[in-house]
């Protein structure tokens, strides 16, 4: 199947998608900050995590339904199949190689589906909070 987009429509399109500051990680940032832990973004690490607590020794990663192949909400685009199916698979194996290479490091990886916060931020956070209080 063709694009029904022009090429600079796509492209257009696509520059409008965030990579970063996405409203399910601002949800989180907020819950997190409110219980007075503070956290970095872009700290540097591999694969720049969305949040950073390196008193603790945490990475977090809030992870897009889509682009991160989520088996619950990734739907596959009916045109270009194979690059996306390629893309997604790839993106994968580097969420896998990242989480391996930080815990070598000695961080431990927390990831979090977008679907997820939507459904619970409250939930989400918990979890993360969880996490630095057993440290």
């Amino acid at each position: 199947m063709t694009d029904t987009f022009t090429r600079k429509q796509r492209h257009y399109c696509m520059s409008q998608i965030k990579s970063k500051n996405t409203k399910p990680e601002i949800a989180i940032r907020k819950l997190i900050w409110k219980k007075g832990y503070r956290y970095r973004i872009g700290h540097g690490l591999m694969g720049k995590p969305d949040m950073v607590f390196p008193f603790y020794g945490i990475a977090v990663f809030i992870d897009g339904c889509f682009w991160h192949g989520c088996s619950k909400n990734c739907r596959m685009p009916s045109s270009n199949v194979r690059y996306w199916k390629q893309k997604i698979s790839g993106n994968k194996k580097r969420d896998k190689r990242i989480n391996r290479q930080l815990k070598k490091e000695g961080w431990k990886v927390i990831r979090i589906w977008e679907h997820d916060i939507k459904k619970n931020p409250k939930k989400m956070a918990t979890k993360i909070l969880n996490s630095l209080l057993l440290c």
